[in-house]
């Protein structure tokens, strides 16, 4: 386990059962800044190396992840070791490793034999786990391809994947080596009503495919549709950058010591972008959504590297179209297919290597999730809690799902990497003997982190079981699924689409234009989105005056103008106490819990009244206010203790 710091509170007992995590621990890599306070105006920012001017009477542990820590040392107890305790964290951070040289908690090491425990879902590591969602899909025209199974293809790619039936794997590693990073066309999702939506690297234009290999690539690309629409992932979205630096615009701002005035403080969230890069997202996500739904097509996703906004866009179109994907179980398999297999870099995007390509586009991600929270509430079986756990668990390196960049490294590190080749065999369960699989922990073991309490606050209690996938669409669905004009190809570009004469730029000749269009009929031309008619209204055909499009059931169409696009001031702002009491909890035994601790710090509070104010009775549950319970807040001090583990 990572070195970490942890606190102990009067009276808090360590809970053997979740060994793994408390609210009062800190990994020492998630610790962004460290202060000592003394008073009301001495603080100081601690740094290897750097002199105590003064005897802090607290410390302030600023987490990566919004999350801030206050640890006072009362008077005549521990005060007289604050400056050895607080320089003993210093030279820890200090001393600790990169995240990357981590390799993660296995099972034995929690307690558990190392083949008694199944992973909560499937890890999408063995041919069995990719066989079982195709089928539960029912895409019958795709086949698990074993192509890259030891990693020679790609090995940002997983070691299994779906390509068409119809194409060999011969031609899959020939054709995935005309894209960027080798990381060809895969189906990403099949939806009930036939459209099959892809995701891919950009085409590599210097390579010189011969015309088997182009007719391969076409192949896959098509997917078995004569409508096939290709969407520019990274147009009207963010850059790696632009991402980068809101989200550090947005931790500055939320940080309670932020010089921001109040009467300026919406203006400067505004002008950190970050809500206006979840907007983008949330409104391509719709529009693709759309195109996936209203016509039985192929819709190729395509991304330079094919590893971020490609995952990012692939997973909301799924939560819009997908019921499924709004369980629990469904969320966590499609953030574990999508995001970790696909080879998303975790370690990289959140500045584990220390490389300038830092850009939490998972954290996006979501925010993005949360938002759809708030707009549907009914629809989602976890919790904005659960979205909690999940943002924060990016920040812990007790796993290898998020310490690594590619399926290949958390193969490696775990021992999965051999020499054999696994054969699928429909019905058989178990790996080969000898081969240990499974053995690292992965995020999704919530119960050696959290308490049952805690992972039951995970449900969403206005979560409405109508909405579950037993009362979705029939297969097929021709009510609202229509066939898309003959052997068109399109471009999907700044809201609206272009039709295009080819999908691979290999097959042009230098006459021809980059794109050029075809002569098609009026009826296939769709009208140029503008903000008065959505991509919805185009594609079925609706006035925009006529109101809102009838939507097929099961599918999401979230607001992002204005006031509908929020700040998840749970997350940001959690370290700020007089903001959060403003939150109300979600359930009734939440409420039921913050009204028991609120009137214990009443208690608690009420011997420290002055005499003066004694003769002023205060009714034991009388509602306090913002500015006392921030006091009452900031007065608790919490004994310490500091584990290396």
């Amino acid at each position: 386990m990572p070195p970490r710091v942890t606190f102990q509170p009067c009276g808090w007992q360590w809970n053997q059962d979740t060994p793994l995590n408390s609210e009062y621990d800190f990994a020492l890599v998630n610790i962004g800044r460290l202060e000592a306070v003394s008073g009301l105006s001495r603080v100081q920012l601690l740094r290897p190396g750097s002199l105590h001017k003064f005897i802090p009477e607290e410390i302030l542990i600023h987490g990566r992840d919004f999350r801030l820590l206050r640890v006072g040392f009362e008077a005549g107890g521990l005060e007289p070791q604050a400056f050895q305790v607080t320089m003993a964290i210093v030279q820890a951070r200090a001393q600790s490793n990169q995240a990357q040289q981590y390799s993660g908690i296995t099972l034995s090491k929690a307690g558990q034999g190392s083949g008694s425990r199944k992973p909560p879902i499937p890890l999408m590591e063995t041919a069995e786990d990719w066989e079982t969602e195709r089928k539960k899909q029912a895409a019958r025209g795709w086949r698990v391809s074993t192509v890259n199974e030891r990693f020679d293809v790609a090995t940002s790619l997983p070691r299994y994947f779906w390509v068409p039936n119809r194409i060999l794997d011969s031609e899959v590693r020939r054709a995935f080596g005309h894209f960027h990073q080798g990381r060809g066309p895969r189906l990403s999702w099949h939806h009930p009503g036939g459209s099959d939506l892809l995701r891919c690297g950009g085409f590599y234009t210097a390579s010189d495919p011969n015309k088997e290999d182009i007719r391969a690539v076409e192949l896959m690309l098509q997917a078995g549709h004569s409508d096939v629409v290709l969407v520019d992932t990274m147009d009207e979205l963010p850059s790696l950058a632009d991402v980068q630096l809101a989200h550090l615009r947005l931790r500055a701002l939320c940080l309670p010591d932020s010089s921001v005035a109040e009467d300026k403080w919406l203006s400067a969230l505004e002008g950190t972008r970050w809500l206006d890069y979840v907007r983008a997202c949330l409104r391509k996500a719709s529009d693709i959504s759309v195109l996936v739904t209203s016509r039985v097509r192929s819709v190729i996703l395509q991304e330079r590297g094919d590893r971020d906004l490609n995952g990012l866009l692939s997973s909301l179109v799924q939560l819009l179209s997908a019921p499924e994907a709004r369980t629990l179980f469904g969320f966590q398999s499609l953030v574990q297919r999508e995001w970790v297999a696909a080879g998303h870099p975790f370690l990289t995007r959140l500045g584990g290597t220390g490389a300038s390509e830092e850009a939490p586009v998972f954290l996006l991600f979501l925010d993005c999730v949360w938002q759809l929270l708030q707009q549907f509430p009914a629809d989602f079986e976890f919790s904005e809690f659960f979205l909690l756990a999940l943002h924060d668990s990016v920040r812990v390196p007790d796993t290898l799902t998020f310490l690594r960049n590619t399926p290949w490294e958390r193969g490696k590190q775990s021992g999965q990497l051999n020499s054999y080749t696994q054969v699928y065999t429909p019905g058989y369960s178990q790996p080969p003997a000898g081969n240990s699989f499974n053995l690292q922990l992965s995020v999704w073991d919530w119960d050696l982190r959290y308490s049952n309490a805690q992972i039951l606050q995970f449900q969403n209690p206005g979560y409405d079981p109508e909405h579950c996938p037993d009362s979705w669409l029939p297969r097929p669905q021709p009510s609202f699924m229509v066939p898309g004009p003959p052997s068109s190809v399109w471009l999907f570009s700044r809201g609206a689409l272009t039709p295009l004469n080819q999908l691979c730029p290999w097959r042009q000749s230098p006459c021809q234009q980059s794109p050029s269009l075809l002569a098609v009929s009026s009826r296939w031309l769709p009208r140029p989105a503008i903000s008065s008619e959505s991509l919805a209204d185009q594609e079925w055909g609706l006035p925009s005056h006529w109101g809102a499009c009838p939507l097929p059931p099961g599918l999401l169409l979230p607001g992002y103008l204005g006031p509908q696009i929020r700040l998840w001031r749970r997350c940001y702002l959690r370290g700020r106490p007089e903001v959060q009491m403003g939150l109300s909890a979600p359930t009734i035994s939440g409420l039921q819990d913050e009204l028991s601790h609120l009137q214990e710090l009443l208690r608690k509070w009420t011997p420290r009244i002055s005499p003066e104010d004694h003769s002023k009775k205060r009714d034991p549950h009388t509602i306090l206010n913002p500015t006392e319970i921030a006091g009452i807040l900031k007065g608790q001090s919490h004994p310490f203790w500091i584990t290396r583990c």
